[in-house]
């Protein structure tokens, strides 16, 4: 069939889960066997947000192909379990480099390069450029109707449905504000955020309203009637406990039906047992706890680790425990309260990160969790912090360091990528994307795996330094993966500890609600076995 096109736009506030919407969509339409994928078009100037503050932007995401984007990919990812690539992300920062470069090769012809047509066109080729690869290609437009940054956005999308008409639908995030003063739902918000994407030109065909309880049928109504749509195209997206949630929400709300009735398409009966099986474990009461403290820079600002979040979450639901997440801020980790922030963690997870901010706040967690036999996973990050912490307390290798820390000590344990030197550009320099890793028979990292190969993807750009690998295997350490040619260390066990594994690569990035990530998976079995409790995976 011809792709058929879904825009998701927001307004009235920012973050009101576009992304969520947009991925729950896509999932409900691909149970019913519908080919899918997701794009996220943001308006800022950044190439993408490599560089970018976690404060500021929250995670940054990594394809399998080795892009860097919005966090938003990764949800998309977890929805529909399907690996996205770099045509799924698009920046005004890529457009305009690319209408540029463009410009500088004389492909314009000598004209006057302007917003319309030249940086619109641009746009409507990133929106066909997996056309005719899926049934339904889901656009969600970064930002709120009414920023300036967007309007160039709003308008390919709009001269996209007119030169594409029955291909195409809008679909309108808003917030239907609730006020205890009265006691009354106010539409008038939503009202005013259609009025303004219709001075753009663009009619939404079905409207979601994001509210603290379902809206009622005289609610519906209204807005219909305001907005010129119909009631049935007035979608309810109530606040939920887990966003696991949404689908099953908008599946009793009929969203997948009516954008199939609007694309004049057959409905056919969704398949949403795993979904539901899923979301049933999550919900189970009375259910074991098991704490995790993550120990990382940016724990006031949970979004900087979502997907570790989530991954730990899908690792709960197969373990049959409730996870509750314990954030320890690195910075202000001292061998005074170590023991007194870490002492009720059943497992320590140090994250990825960049600089030198927090570091040996992050260490002393390594060396707690080493020295008692509290189950450990290193993200990245987390193995250059585990190796680090053995050099120094272990090998006794006064001061050793990584270089992107310390550029002045003799003990280099991590340090530039091979051919690689001091002076580099910080944005899309490292290896990113998905590399092959060769498993050790009889580790950690086999039994979670059970195969002999894997690939996962990355982001960091410096290596466990060879030089010292000696060393560390003659004190008991494992290399348990390592690039296939053996010169590079992905993943690092520690002796003397039941459970502790740190890899170089991000596993988070692969873990799916259905398909928990393996390493996750154990590490979340050892923590809980380290409380107390029987392990019982299903």
């Amino acid at each position: 069939m011809q792709s058929k096109f879904l825009f998701v736009t927001g307004g009235v506030v920012s973050s009101l889960g576009k992304g969520i919407a947009a991925a729950s969509i896509g999932m409900l339409l691909k149970s019913r066997g519908f080919t899918v994928t997701i794009l996220k078009f943001d308006p800022y100037l950044n190439l993408d947000p490599g560089t970018m503050n976690p404060f500021q932007h929250g995670e940054v995401f990594v394809t399998e192909d080795g892009c860097e984007t919005d966090l938003d990919l990764g949800h998309y990812e977890r929805f529909i379990d399907q690996n996205l690539l770099r045509a799924n992300n698009v920046t005004s920062g890529m457009i305009y480099w690319d209408v540029l470069n463009r410009e500088r090769q004389g492909d314009y012809l000598g004209a006057t390069v302007q917003i319309i047509p030249h940086v619109t066109n641009a746009i409507k080729e990133k929106i066909t450029a997996l056309q005719d690869q899926f049934d339904f290609i889901i656009i969600e437009i970064g930002g709120t109707v009414g920023d300036i940054e967007g309007q160039p956005f709003l308008e390919a999308i709009r001269q996209f449905e007119f030169q594409n008409k029955r291909n195409c639908l809008h679909l309108h995030l808003t917030l239907v504000p609730y006020l205890p003063s009265n006691g009354e739902y106010k539409t008038k918000p939503t009202q005013h955020s259609v009025k303004e994407l219709r001075s753009l030109g663009i009619q939404p065909d079905i409207i979601i309203c994001r509210s603290i309880v379902p809206l009622t049928l005289e609610l519906k109504e209204k807005i219909a009637l305001f907005c010129e749509v119909k009631p049935e195209n007035v979608i309810s997206a109530v606040d939920a406990s887990s966003i696991y949630d949404i689908p099953l929400f908008f599946a009793k709300e009929k969203i997948a039906e009516v954008i199939l009735n609007e694309l004049e398409l057959e409905n056919s009966k969704p398949d949403l047992a795993e979904w539901e099986n899923f979301v049933t474990n999550i919900h189970i009461p009375n259910l074991p706890i098991v704490k995790i403290a993550i120990v990382g820079k940016y724990t006031s600002f949970s979004d900087s680790y979502i997907s570790v979040v989530e991954s730990l979450k899908h690792a709960a639901a197969h373990n049959k425990c409730k996870m509750e997440i314990i954030w320890v801020n690195s910075e202000t980790l001292t061998e005074e309260n170590v023991s007194q922030e870490l002492a009720h963690a059943n497992g320590i997870l140090v994250p990825g990160g960049f600089g030198d901010r927090g570091i040996e706040g992050m260490i002393l967690a390594a060396k707690y969790a080493r020295e008692n036999e509290i189950p450990y996973f290193g993200l990245c990050l987390g193995l250059h912090i585990a190796v680090i912490e053995f050099a120094r307390n272990v090998l006794k290798l006064e001061n050793a360091n990584s270089f992107e820390f310390d550029t002045e000590t003799k003990h280099h344990i991590i340090h530039y990528l091979p051919n690689q030197n001091d002076k580099i550009k910080k944005g899309g320099t490292m290896r990113l994307g998905g590399y092959v890793c060769k498993i050790k028979p009889n580790t950690l990292l086999a039994e979670a795996y059970k195969t002999d190969e894997i690939s996962e993807r990355h982001r960091h750009r410096y290596e466990f330094n060879n030089s010292y690998r000696k060393q560390f295997e003659d004190a008991g350490v494992i290399f348990s993966g390592t690039s296939p040619d053996n010169n590079l260390v992905e993943v690092v066990e520690m002796p003397h500890n039941s459970w502790f594994l740190a890899c170089q690569f991000h596993p988070e990035f692969k873990s799916r609600p259905q398909k928990s990530h393996p390493l996750f998976k154990n590490f979340v079995k050892a923590a809980k076995e380290k409380a107390g409790i029987q392990s019982n995976l299903f």
